[in-house]
């Protein structure tokens, strides 16, 4: 017979566990239990696995399932054998569903009704775009679990919940930003940078990085992997490592033009055997956020900068094929979410501050 027991949970939802528990002879000869969200589903799966249970050879075939591997088992065996280099945000987000109910249940019990309860929870504190991003990365487990390890996942699962989810509007694609600084914004931080490392002059030369992010569109992780071996001063010129693209990072090194005021950024920077620019991507973030909220600038983000460093090659009317040799972007279906110009010219013509980061005291 099985029962259900409400379960109050930190952020005062109500989580519903359900339990199932044979007896024979006056002992108990199984027991499993699931937890809901909602008590109508709890109750049905009830109903259902006690049906599974009472067909022949079902008892045998739970008790085998009991010491299968688990979902957190799988995301496990996932990070630790996948030779392709996982982002921060997937190892985040992989680490993040590990926390939650459905990374404790057995990988052959895992229906869509649990991924679309799992979404459902995810969307009560995150937006569509985020939840459809931890789908996604769930989904890469999904797809390799059963053919590479046994474990006993089912893919069909997950495309049907990702198809239900689409519907519900539990998940939705990612909104393009068009966000780009002003002139009087970047003036502000860059001030306040300055202040900042008169104060402590062993911090992060924020005002270089925030220029060369400018000036060269390189993201954020890339400006922190260049190496001085990897430039052609010459040619002004970069090896990017590892650069961003879809199905593909790792071993995706690009040679990548640099504009004459990235290069003269990088002529200020202290020559070294490692890299240009040896500072951790986390600080950078950290510090960039920190002097928006204090400065009350709304809704800048440090990859902002290299938006506005590509819609400013097209503001200068290089063709698609030069922005690209600087961006390192493959396709114009890529590019075009750049170009949203404000003004033909240089947005940055007579910016004072190239000429004072270039002449350091």
């Amino acid at each position: 017979m099985g029962t259900i027991i409400d379960r109050p949970r930190r952020d005062g939802s109500i989580a519903f566990l359900a339990q199932i528990s044979l007896m024979r002879e006056g002992e108990t000869v199984f027991r499993q239990s699931k937890t809901f969200d909602r008590k109508p589903a709890a109750a049905a799966w009830i109903k259902k696995r006690e049906a599974e249970l009472a067909k022949p050879g079902g008892l045998t075939k739970a008790r085998v399932g009991k010491s299968s591997p688990t979902l957190a088992d799988a995301i496990d065996r996932y990070t630790a054998e996948s030779l392709r280099q996982a982002g921060r945000t997937k190892l985040q987000v992989l680490r993040t569903i590990k926390q939650h109910d459905i990374a404790s249940l057995r990988c052959g019990e895992i229906a869509s009704q649990d991924i679309i309860a799992f979404a459902q929870t995810i969307g009560k504190k995150a937006k569509p775009q985020t939840t459809a991003n931890y789908l996604a990365h769930l989904g890469a487990v999904f797809a390799i679990a059963k053919p590479a390890w046994g474990f006993d996942l089912d893919p069909q699962a997950m495309s049907d919940a990702a198809k239900v989810a689409k519907r519900l509007g539990l998940t939705s694609k990612s909104r393009e930003r068009n966000r780009r600084p002003t002139l009087p914004e970047l003036d502000a931080l860059m001030k306040h940078f300055g202040v900042a490392k008169r104060r402590r002059p062993d911090s992060n030369p924020m005002q270089l990085i925030t220029a060369f992010a400018i000036f060269s569109t390189r993201r954020l992780e890339e400006i922190t992997r260049i190496q001085w071996a990897d430039l052609d001063e010459a040619n002004s010129r970069v090896v990017v490592r590892d650069m961003k693209n879809p199905g593909e990072k790792l071993g995706n090194d690009v040679a990548c033009d640099l504009p004459a005021e990235a290069m003269r950024v990088i002529r200020v920077m202290p020559r070294s055997d490692g890299a240009i620019f040896p500072f951790g991507a986390d600080a950078i973030s950290a510090a960039f956020t920190r002097a928006c909220k204090v400065l009350e600038i709304v809704d800048l983000h440090f990859h902002d900068l290299r938006h506005d460093g590509v819609s400013r090659l097209f503001e200068l009317g290089l063709n698609i094929p030069h922005v690209a040799a600087v961006s390192g972007h493959r396709s114009w279906a890529s590019l075009k979410r750049y170009t949203h110009l404000r003004q033909a010219g240089d947005k940055y013509a007579g910016w004072p501050w190239l000429d004072v980061l270039a002449s350091p005291t």
